[in-house]
């Protein structure tokens, strides 16, 4: 069966999954799953993301242009939520990206809105087709 079981993200202070990432992904649909000391999980459709943390991490800040992740792409349900979330993003640690450009800054048969947070993580709001 084609799809992610499970996409895990490091990162090195806990304390932006408790805000920054809980507001997006509560907003995207994703429901609360699991939580401990070093991370917490939510699930979205059967495929779950878990944040967490690791003594093991060799650094302390992300980089989306070094090799690795750029950046994930999240379904954002209808046009009018994607702007939605857009517009509250800033008041909970997200910074627009490409605002200049938005909704079309992928192309003009694409509806999206590119957010950063306080990390450096970068994400991808993507609408559905009308």
């Amino acid at each position: 069966m084609p799809g992610f079981h499970h996409v895990e993200l490091w990162v090195a202070d806990l304390k932006s999954v408790h805000t920054e990432w809980a507001w997006l992904l509560e907003q995207l649909g994703f429901t609360h799953e699991a939580a401990w000391s070093e991370g917490v999980t939510w699930n979205a459709d059967g495929s779950y993301l878990t944040i967490t943390t690791s003594p093991n991490l060799s650094g302390t800040e992300h980089n989306r242009r070094r090799p690795g992740l750029n950046h994930l792409a999240f379904k954002g349900g209808d046009r009018t939520h994607v702007d939605a979330i857009m517009a509250l993003a800033p008041a909970h640690g997200w910074r627009p990206l490409y605002h200049e450009r938005y909704p079309h800054a992928g192309g003009s048969e694409h509806y999206a809105g590119w957010l950063e947070n306080t990390a450096g993580f970068k994400v991808e709001v993507v609408a559905e087709e009308p």
